[in-house]
């Protein structure tokens, strides 16, 4: 038998929530609230392995994303023991561009976080599927950020944290929410597997074409080594206003607005002298603290603007699309960055660097047959990936109703 929950209404900041509902601030619901501590302030470097090392990178939206790990000494984790991550730990980023993003620690594996993260380490009477569920609410987030100190950098306290309100229905209804945001979060989790399947398949495929191990039918011949001074173009325009431009973030998942890339703005308050990357340009960023390196193509505005880090050029006499997959899927520049290391955390391969790297290079006919069986995998991909972002959509507005009780789901008694 099924019976309906309370439908009457309390007042709760500029709105209502139901009268059975209660707000408690995160110091009531929680038994810890702390952050780490950055390894360089404590004199430690990041090793092969270790003590897994959790940063704001690592925490995505309800997700926690270590398909990168860092790892630091265990005497890290010896003199940092407040910081140290159990298994259900809440982490909310306070620092940084990614501020108010959230999930759950849900691994055994023993590891610690930097300053940048903040555990909610809650009580057993309370439900951290429904919680994580909460600071996930766009509305939530925005709270979040309007508590913010004013400073120069965006950042939340601990004391922003414990004096959170969190809105807590009774706990069945708390298990029923999770429940069903639960399924919907099963039904995205087992799409991204078959992209990550999908990614995995075109990465053999495109390890074994980018170097001549397996050709494509018709195709046969030498490939010649060329340095890509031959075939790059620097692109040298600056902004001559702030905001002349939609400002451009390049990561390592691909090339963004940076309005929808981050939960607030990161680029100088003025971006007069920022590169200009055109449609169809190339652009990276120049350094890394740990040898990846990540070239985009600007897909998206016919012109847009990144920080001076990041250098802008175009191509000639070479296809677009394969070259893109040789710098960021072959071993050839991996091994040039690795080359350029000279001591210190940082790697910096600048415009002029790449230009010496050399690669082997198929005819032009090879290099466009072999960019059209990547652009037919990244199709493949990219529809997969829009229906995740359709369920994500409709996870989004499931939230926004059953979070602030605007609609009521039914409890078994």
């Amino acid at each position: 038998m099924m019976k309906s929950t309370n439908n009457t209404t309390k007042p709760f900041y500029n709105t209502t929530i139901p009268s059975d509902w209660e707000a408690k601030k995160g110091v009531e619901i929680s038994d810890k609230i702390t952050k780490g501590s950055s390894p360089n302030w404590q004199g430690f470097q990041y090793q092969n392995d270790g003590v897994l090392f959790v940063t704001s990178e690592n925490v995505r939206d309800g997700l926690l994303d270590i398909s990168e790990p860092k790892y630091l000494p265990f005497t890290f984790n010896d003199k940092l023991k407040n910081s140290i991550l159990q298994k259900g730990d809440i982490l909310i980023n306070i620092v940084g561009a990614s501020i108010g993003r959230s999930c759950i620690y849900n691994i055994e594996t023993v590891a610690n976080i930097n300053q940048a993260v903040c555990i909610l380490r809650l009580k057993d009477t309370i439900l951290r599927e429904y919680i994580s569920y909460y600071l996930q609410l766009p509305k939530s987030i925005d709270k979040l950020l309007n508590t913010q100190s004013d400073s120069a950098r965006p950042n939340l306290t601990l004391e922003d944290i414990r004096n959170f309100q969190f809105l807590l229905p009774p706990l069945s209804e708390q298990h029923a929410i999770a429940h069903v945001l639960g399924l919907m979060d099963a039904a995205i989790n087992k799409n991204n597997q078959l992209i990550a399947q999908k990614e995995l398949q075109k990465k053999w495929l495109m390890q074994n074409l980018l170097t001549g191990k397996k050709r494509l039918k018709g195709f046969g011949g030498e490939w010649k080594k060329e340095r890509l001074e031959k075939y790059l173009v620097k692109h040298d325009e600056k902004s001559t206003s702030s905001n002349q431009f939609p400002v451009l973030t390049s990561s390592r998942r691909g090339i963004f607005l940076q309005s929808d890339y981050y939960t607030r703005d990161v680029a100088s308050e003025d971006n007069t002298g920022y590169n200009v990357v055109p449609r169809g340009y190339f652009t990276y960023r120049h350094m890394s603290d740990d040898l990846i390196f990540k070239f985009n193509v600007n897909d998206i505005v016919d012109k847009g603007i990144v920080s001076t880090l990041y250098p802008v050029f175009t191509v000639k006499n070479i296809d677009q699309h394969f070259l893109l997959s040789k710098l960021n899927e072959g071993n050839e520049f991996k091994i040039h960055a690795q080359e350029q290391k000279q001591g210190g955390s940082r790697t910096y391969v600048y415009f002029k660097t790449l230009c010496q790297l050399k690669l082997y290079i198929p005819s032009l006919e090879e290099q466009a047959a072999i960019a059209q069986v990547r652009q037919a995998a990244d199709k493949e991909i990219q529809l997969l990936k829009a229906k995740t972002d359709k369920l994500r959509e409709q996870k989004k507005g499931m939230m926004q109703v059953l979070l602030t009780g605007k609609k009521r789901l039914k409890i078994k008694e």
